[in-house]
């Protein structure tokens, strides 16, 4: 059975979806100024892709100095995590928004994920933490079917947004992964996040299941 407004989805998935949408108004309102200069969204996904590598980069040297390494990374990625969410507010507010520029937005999103997790991957190698290891394995492999899940079925006409493994939550447990990677608790977000990430890939795989029933339903 399916709502007005779509497919029915469950209180926390609603509320997901508000606050997103809260947020996406907020951040195209402070982009107004923004968007009367030359910047274009394009420029902002490569400087915060750019950002994102460059503190990967620096989490890799975390041998010589965990407290400098991890915590300057860790800034980086989060500046670099917040240009790539800019850029579609700048789209927005500015019209400025491309076929072409919001495929590279969302390559270039797993790009800069992926190279961080890597470089925790190569922490937790040099700790010689074999399950934390692969914990990041798995958490890069869920990002990445987090968002193709959403991506396929996008394409298919059907929303895949649903869960709480999405970017936002994903750059939030890496930060704060990497803020208590020097007194060894870095492992803790990753295990939470592979979790969260999975759980979404199987969340959205039936939430796209129960939409094609209720269209099959409609349709008989």
């Amino acid at each position: 059975m399916s709502t007005p407004d779509g497919p029915r989805v469950n209180q926390l998935d609603r509320v997901k979806q508000e606050y997103t949408q809260a947020a996406r108004e907020i951040l195209r309102r402070s982009m107004r100024g923004v968007a009367k200069t030359k910047l274009t969204p394009d420029m902002l996904t490569l400087v915060g892709v750019a950002l994102c590598l460059a503190g990967a980069v620096l989490v890799g040297f975390e041998t010589r100095n965990a407290y400098l390494f991890f915590w300057l990374g860790g800034v980086l990625f989060v500046i670099g995590s917040i240009a790539d969410i800019l850029d579609g507010a700048l789209a927005r507010a500015a019209g400025k928004g491309t076929v072409f520029g919001a495929f590279l937005d969302s390559t270039f999103d797993r790009v800069g994920e992926a190279a961080m997790l890597a470089a925790i991957g190569l922490s937790f190698m040099h700790d010689s933490n074999e399950i934390a290891l692969m914990a990041a394995f798995a958490a890069v492999i869920g990002s990445f079917l987090v968002s193709y899940t959403r991506a396929r079925a996008e394409a298919l006409g059907l929303r895949g947004d649903v869960g709480f493994g999405s970017r936002v939550e994903r750059v939030v447990l890496i930060a704060v992964g990497l803020f208590l990677a020097p007194w060894g608790w870095l492992q803790w977000p990753i295990y939470v996040l592979a979790v969260l990430a999975w759980l979404t890939v199987g969340q959205r795989i039936l939430f796209v299941r129960r939409q094609l029933r209720e269209l099959a339903e409609t349709a008989s």
